[in-house]
């Protein structure tokens, strides 16, 4: 946090005001540090603010408001009290200390100083630099909103306002970083959200000491989850306003950061990163076809490989119809090695796409696919069936909703690649065994990991395994410790 010295107050010499801020910001330095001043009743009266961060048509109508204050007002009016009433905004507020001062003004609001007085006023007037909303690239859906959250922390909260218009939704904002002083806004439904969960999420954020947070929102899940070396996500990232808010109305708290267009929904388990907004703008039973494809898909991307190259190894465990299974021709290069460089070949594929301009990305796509694998193929260094495989394994990756659980399916993958290659049978029922442990024991904000499987709720896990009709789900999730458990309440 923050570790200014809140109790320095304003003076009432307009000089020393002015002497701190060039001393502590730079006025007088940085071009970008707006600085007005005139006379009002005799008195010195000076503005502040960042040049890039706020909207200068209010900056302008405010000053023509008080410029015009000498010839409309009575001279023996309190120039203090004039400005109250005749600042021309909605939202004006007052603060006694210099460092709260200096730190509006650095979050894009003015300030004015009135010489003579002890308070300062402070008037939203910011408009951050930044894009419109539009659909994000990660989350796309056929039918539905098009708007996405962007990197402004107040288009943000107002995207979720929009679709919750309910007096019981809050926004908490607290300021993070000694020297970015980064904006972060807990949302929550007060009469739903369980009260212990967002008393540690704001303990965990008070707690965070650090220069600034550039990085936004992966840095501060770092300081909430102290998730170590398990690759597996343990809040889940959405760009997408309906998905944030549908995820408030069960009882989760959602942290926004200011720069980050991704929200970060806590707590969440295992089976949060396998679902899609799809599902939901679909019927109940195309959502069940779609999420099963899906579970499919993730399943090949952990397991296929594995398995086919367990066979591989030992066609005995082949039964007789399936004895076509295994590459006819083995190559020039053993298996494992086979599979290990396909499969970083592909990542090698998904870095350079994602560096590559998007004109260029799609020859490059075809290029890698066509040239690449068959020739690997026709000079003896990957068999077919091993591009084969890869191939579908890297489909259910890419099929997986989650970005960071898809990289994490795939670490374990290669995992139990070598692990199976070790020690054959034994060493796959070990790496799955080691694999499901941990997941087992992970924990995300106190919430285990892999509920509704473990521990086991069985209405829980229909409606993960289901997509059942928004009239059927007539609970919120045990696992969030909702104050209220019955939705439409």
């Amino acid at each position: 946090m923050t570790q200014h010295d809140e109790s320095k107050p304003i003076y009432s010499s307009i000089q020393k005001n002015q002497q701190y801020l060039k001393e502590s910001l730079g006025v007088d330095v940085s071009f970008d540090l707006g600085f007005r001043e005139f006379v009002i009743f005799e008195k010195t009266i000076q503005l502040y603010y960042v040049t890039g961060l706020v909207d200068t048509s209010y900056i302008i109508e405010i000053i023509k408001k008080l410029v015009s204050i000498n010839d409309e007002e009575d001279h023996e009016t309190s120039v203090y009290d004039v400005l109250n009433n005749r600042i021309v905004h909605q939202q004006v507020e007052t603060t006694k200390t210099l460092d709260e001062a200096v730190d509006q003004m650095l979050s894009g609001l003015l300030v004015i100083f009135v010489d003579g007085n002890e308070k300062a006023f402070i008037v939203d007037v910011r408009q951050y630099p930044g894009r419109s909303p539009k659909e994000p690239d990660t989350e796309k859906v056929i039918r539905g909103s098009r708007d996405g959250y962007t990197e402004n922390i107040i288009e943000n909260t107002a995207l979720t306002r929009r679709r919750i218009r309910d007096e019981r939704l809050r926004h908490e904002i607290i300021q993070v970083g000694e020297r970015s002083k980064t904006d972060i806004c807990i949302s929550y439904l007060k009469d739903v959200a369980d009260k212990d969960l967002i008393k540690l999420i704001k303990n965990e954020l008070k707690q965070m000491e650090v220069d600034g947070i550039s990085m936004a929102d992966k840095t501060v899940e770092e300081y909430l989850v102290h998730q170590g070396i398990n690759p597996y996500p343990l809040v889940r990232y959405t760009e997408r306003p309906d998905v944030a808010s549908i995820h408030l109305l069960e009882g989760h708290v959602v942290v926004m950061v200011d720069t980050s267009p991704s929200m970060m929904i806590m707590p969440t388990t295992y089976f949060h990163h396998v679902q899609h907004a799809e599902e939901y703008r679909e019927s109940p039973a195309v959502g069940t076809f779609v999420r099963w494809i899906r579970f499919f898909g993730i399943f090949a991307s952990l397991f296929l490989l594995p398995l086919w190259f367990l066979m591989v190894m030992d066609p005995r465990l082949l039964p007789d119809n399936l004895q076509f299974i295994g590459p006819n021709e083995t190559g020039n290069v053993p298996i494992i090695v086979q599979i290990l460089l396909a499969d970083i070949g592909i990542e090698f594929l998904r870095m350079a796409a994602i560096h590559t301009p998007t004109p260029l990305s799609t020859a490059m796509g075809l290029i890698a696919a066509v040239l690449i694998g068959q020739i690997a193929i026709d000079v003896g260094l990957f068999s077919a069936e091993v591009i084969l495989y890869v191939a579908i394994s890297a489909i259910g990756t890419f099929a997986t909703p989650s970005y960071e659980l898809s990289v994490a399916n795939k670490i374990v993958r290669m995992l139990l690649m070598v692990s199976t290659f070790l020690f054959h049978v034994p060493g796959l029922v070990i790496g799955v065994t080691v694999f499901l442990l941990l997941l087992i024991s992970t924990r995300s904000l106190r919430t285990p990991y892999l509920w509704p499987f473990i521990p086991y709720n069985g209405k829980a896990l229909t409606q993960i395994l289901f997509r059942l009709a928004v009239p059927l789900s007539k609970k919120r999730p045990s696992i969030v410790h909702p104050k209220n458990p019955h939705r439409q309440a």
